[in-house]
């Protein structure tokens, strides 16, 4: 049914492609008015959103001005989801204190940033619900060659939390949507790596990672959206600080 989210008004961070523009999409299908931003403003083209801009979430005044101008032009928000993230790939071992400062500024600082630049008005509105996009691979489980990737998920899990704890009274829910493997163009790009960097067929790295997923396919974007509308909605109006599974039972 449509009109779920009539009257809401959302901002969705990486919504150029995959599971950020599926959200913008499902959102908007859902009467929602929606913000959405990319670093690439380009990759908006098409979304038949309320605006579509160019938002970088790893540079502070960049979030901060945009917070001003959604509250100038709009209104507080009545839903945030931060979908805008990096998938380093390797151990320890291949990760640089580049590759770590630059994943964990990407996957968890940007959420800090955009939290921080819109949670007042939120507040100030009455509530709000927070969407922040965590992983499987995270504190709930770990896989090989996601080291830096799974430890920064695991903290948006615990930032996750923390907001929900800390403003539970005041209106505001926050809480994390875990994905298993989806499909994406990300993680066809990082399909192409793995069979560069091990000179393996594409079709077995396809297969590797669909192997991993119990029910014997990846997901696609659409799936993980139903979840973050359900989150946005009123019916999850009871579930705050949670990390929700939809994963193709991957952390069984």
């Amino acid at each position: 049914m449509a009109g779920r989210l009539k009257g809401k008004l959302a901002l969705v961070t990486a919504a150029g492609q995959g599971i950020g523009r599926a959200i913008a999409e499902a959102f908007i299908a859902e009467d929602a008015t929606v913000i959405a931003t990319d670093v690439a403003e380009a990759k908006l083209a098409g979304l038949n959103a309320a605006l579509c801009v160019a938002l970088d979430v790893r540079s502070t005044p960049a979030v901060n001005d945009m917070a001003k101008r959604v509250q100038a032009e709009f209104a507080a928000l009545d839903v945030l989801a931060n979908a805008a993230g990096y998938v380093h790939q390797g151990t320890i071992l291949a990760c640089s204190e580049a590759d770590w400062d630059f994943s964990f500024d990407l996957n968890v600082k940007s959420m800090h940033r955009t939290i921080r630049a819109f949670l007042p008005g939120m507040l100030e509105k009455g509530g709000g619900s927070i969407i922040n996009m965590s992983s499987a691979v995270s504190s709930i489980r770990g896989v090989p060659d996601r080291y830096v990737y799974g430890a920064t998920k695991a903290a948006v899990i615990g930032l996750t939390k923390q907001v929900a704890a800390d403003f539970i009274r005041r209106g505001i829910r926050c809480n994390a949507i875990c994905p298993g493997t989806i499909l994406s163009p990300s993680l066809g790009e990082r399909m192409q790596e793995v069979a560069r960097t091990t000179g393996k067929p594409h079709e077995a790295v396809k297969k590797a990672f669909v192997d991993r997923q119990p029910l014997g396919r990846l997901g696609a974007p659409q799936e993980v959206a139903a979840l973050a509308v359900f989150l946005a909605s009123d019916e999850s109006s009871f579930m705050t600080g949670q990390p929700h599974l939809v994963d193709g039972g991957m952390a069984l």
